[in-house]
């Protein structure tokens, strides 16, 4: 949809919001060395936990941060359950490698990340101006594929957020899909991405940082 075909009230909307944006620019900084390396350059995946909690308050405030991250046709696929009882703890045991067993059951919260495969049905609200719904709907490769890459990404958005606000993450993939979907999403079309424990970590139960591949290795600029 082109500038020139948006109503006059939508155009004073999408005036406000570049305004918005082009304020937001000019008035702030990058961020500075330390914000990255709590972010990145110094951030760690976790194997332990401190007994601290964190509250529903923070994990709702996660969530509202998470949610602004990109996403194609601002599809929004991901879904998020957050186990913090021991009860649902106990529950996810049984699907855990059992090398990840310690590591997740201490953990304050395991958030499991999913993608909605339904996600099209909620299109109307999140992308309003276009109907793109038939496009997922009409292909099933297409659709999976969407959401999956697309909630893969909210699961980063998810642990940047996290890091950011002062938390530790340790995230993992060492565990049955399928007994997560039948405990965790049965009865729906939500399947399970991967697993992410946050919480505060405990700086004892690290190791030595692994290598990461150099800039020639990984990239290339044409």
């Amino acid at each position: 949809m082109m500038l020139d075909d948006l109503t006059d009230e939508q155009k004073q909307i999408v005036n406000a919001a570049q305004e918005k944006f082009k304020d937001l620019k000019e008035r702030t900084n990058p961020l500075d060395e330390e914000s990255l390396n709590l972010i990145f350059g110094e951030a760690r995946s976790m194997n332990g936990w401190q007994g601290k909690e964190v509250s529903d308050d923070m994990i709702k405030s996660i969530y509202e941060l998470t949610k602004m991250g990109p996403t194609s046709t601002n599809c929004c696929p991901a879904r998020f359950k957050f186990i913090k009882s021991e009860k649902q703890k106990q529950l996810l045991k049984d699907s855990l490698l059992p090398n990840n067993i310690d590591k997740v059951m201490t953990a304050p919260v395991i958030a499991v990340i999913g993608y909605d495969l339904d996600f099209s049905d909620h299109m109307g609200k999140l992308f309003p101006h276009m109907d793109v719904a038939p496009m997922y709907k009409g292909n099933q490769e297409f659709n999976h594929s969407a959401a999956f890459r697309n909630s893969t990404l909210q699961g980063a958005y998810f642990m940047m957020v996290c890091r950011s606000l002062g938390l530790d993450c340790g995230p993992m993939s060492g565990f049955s899909n399928e007994l997560v979907d039948k405990t965790f999403f049965e009865n729906t079309n939500i399947k399970s991405n991967f697993l992410c424990c946050i919480g505060y970590g405990d700086s004892a139960k690290i190791f030595q940082r692994l290598p990461r591949l150099d800039f020639d290795e990984a990239c290339e600029i044409i």
